[in-house]
């Protein structure tokens, strides 16, 4: 299960808002890549493919493929803004190394 904060659940739906498409699909996916083996991706899509999975959390559907859920489980997603800007912040239960940047992790 993926949990979101409330406030990463409200720029999500501000985000949305500015799409202009508003039946588009907010997906958090899994990449190879960034400073740790894999990254967090998060976009709108307007379609699902045969593995998406579509989860909800307090009233926010969001898309995720059936690769990325098993290094994800258990994600929570928070939004926090400081003197920097804002971003989301991932903590996952199954990182066992974080980047400093906070986008990228690895599960080895």
């Amino acid at each position: 299960m993926i949990q979101m904060s409330q406030a990463a659940i409200a720029e999500i739906n501000r985000l949305k808002a500015k799409q202009h498409n508003p039946q588009s699909l907010f997906r958090l996916k899994i990449q190879p890549g960034g400073c740790s083996d894999l990254h967090y991706v998060l976009k709108f899509d307007n379609s699902t493919e045969p593995t998406d999975q579509v989860l909800e959390c307090k009233g926010l559907s969001f898309v995720v493929d059936s690769h990325s859920l098993n290094s994800i489980s258990g994600l929570t997603v928070d939004y926090s803004e400081d003197l920097m800007g804002g971003g989301f912040r991932f903590h996952n239960p199954n990182a066992t190394q974080n980047c400093g940047c906070g986008n990228s992790f690895s599960t080895r």
